[in-house]
């Protein structure tokens, strides 16, 4: 069974959206960008089909997911009654996962080795479809972590845009627990403008004001939405 404690109700969700993205807005005013520059992605993954719905009927329509196994079963038919939807990967993929994520999500956030690049863009050219992918990068240089290096970006980075012809259009991080991400943002976007990448998903409910002050394009926000996440069974 799931743990729902702590979990918001779907009555308390568009309050909560609703505070999110004037946040949001606010930050971006304080960095002088335009609130339609920063989508929020409500992080989804754990949560209920009910709390989904409450969020969609804000209208919503941008979710991450860490698993395609729990996306697979909650997704499909939410697609089916809300057309626009934008389906995030943000947890780690598996190469023997890559059709099955190719087919449910619209951006791939986490290529982080050559192997996974070649999976995707081996998947892409036998069912075409328009995804994009953002390069996950290890900004703390932590070994329990995923993503590449930073000092390994521009030879994967290479390799997806030479050899793979795979849709590269943005750099993703979770810095350390315990550091100041502001280092790690600013690293980041800095990546980005050197490699000419026009998207950055980086900040979460603790620190999405700053990220949008360094310039992230995509804030992955889930518990300030959806409360707890949920300690899920799938």
């Amino acid at each position: 069974m799931s743990d729902t404690t702590g979990a918001a109700e779907p009555a308390g969700i568009a309050t909560a959206l609703a505070e999110v993205r004037r946040e949001i807005a606010a930050s971006a005013a304080s960095a002088e960008r335009a609130p339609g520059d920063v989508t929020l992605v409500a992080v989804s993954k754990t949560q209920p089909v009910a709390s989904l719905k409450a969020a969609l009927a804000t209208g919503q329509r941008v979710f991450g997911e860490n698993r395609v196994q729990e996306a697979a079963a909650k997704w499909p038919e939410l697609r089916a009654d809300h057309p626009g939807l934008e389906l995030h990967l943000i947890g780690p993929l598996q190469t023997n996962k890559v059709k099955e994520a190719v087919a449910l999500f619209d951006v791939i956030e986490t290529v982080d080795r050559p192997k996974l690049a070649a999976a995707l863009a081996t998947e892409l050219a036998r069912a075409p479809k328009h995804l994009r992918c953002y390069i996950e990068i290890n900004t703390g240089a932590e070994p329990q972590k995923a993503g590449v290096d930073p000092a390994d970006l521009e030879t994967l980075l290479a390799l997806c845009r030479n050899d793979y012809k795979l849709p590269v259009t943005g750099l993703m991080c979770i810095p350390p627990q315990d550091e100041d991400p502001a280092l790690h943002f600013a690293l980041l976007a800095d990546l980005a403008r050197r490699h000419q990448l026009s998207e950055i998903s980086m900040g979460m409910s603790g620190d999405f004001p700053l990220a949008i002050r360094f310039g992230a394009t995509h804030v992955r926000v889930g518990t300030a939405i959806f409360g707890t996440r949920l300690v899920s069974a799938l």
